[in-house]
């Protein structure tokens, strides 16, 4: 098992096939992904054939995957995933942090844990200039979890999705964080 780092109660470590059962619970908690597809479920066929290879991917311009199944550090459970990927994949300029964690993983610091670990990582070791993150604008919760990791508001944006769910109608939202903000303070406030 190849694990990226691990935090006081995480291990952030690569996906394996074996990982499905687990993603696909994940993503069948309509709680879950109520601002990803309106909590829509997803079949095995869908988690196979879409999620897994995405998350089984090597991004070149890290030199490692861009994204990481977290597991509690004592129990070993799997609690969700990490995102942290280039937003070109041959460079790591600019990388994209993302979070999904199991509703009982919710409200317990685990998502500003674990994000901070893969942000302090970046631009310690990966070579990271620009730390983005996305959701809608009606996701309270992670919106405050960036804000948690020092990220801060850049711009509200619209797109057109092909499935309208609840919330869709106010937009989205990225929140950034560069190197040199983290290096002046951010990094610190936030924990790092």
């Amino acid at each position: 098992m190849h694990v990226l780092l691990e935090t006081d109660r995480l291990t952030l470590r690569a996906f394996t096939e074996a990982d499905t059962d687990d993603l696909l619970a994940l993503d069948n908690d309509p709680a879950v992904t109520r601002f990803i597809n309106g909590g829509r479920p997803t079949s095995r066929e869908e988690i196979r054939n879409g999620p897994l290879p995405r998350l089984l991917h090597h991004y070149p311009g890290l030199g490692t995957r861009g994204y990481w199944a977290a597991q509690e550090r004592e129990s070993g459970a799997f609690l969700g995933w990490f995102a942290f990927r280039p937003l070109l994949e041959q460079s790591p300029d600019e990388v994209e942090l993302g979070y999904r964690l199991r509703q009982e993983a919710w409200g317990r610091g685990y998502a500003t844990e674990g994000s901070r670990a893969l942000i302090r990582k970046g631009f310690t070791s990966l070579g990271v200039h620009r730390v983005t993150a996305n959701t809608m604008t009606v996701n309270t919760a992670s919106r405050r979890v960036m804000e948690k990791c020092g990220l801060t508001f850049l711009r509200h944006y619209t797109e057109d999705w092909p499935d309208v769910i609840e919330g869709s109608e106010h937009g989205d939202v990225e929140y950034e964080l560069t190197r040199a903000e983290w290096e002046r303070g951010a990094g610190t406030e936030a924990g790092s």
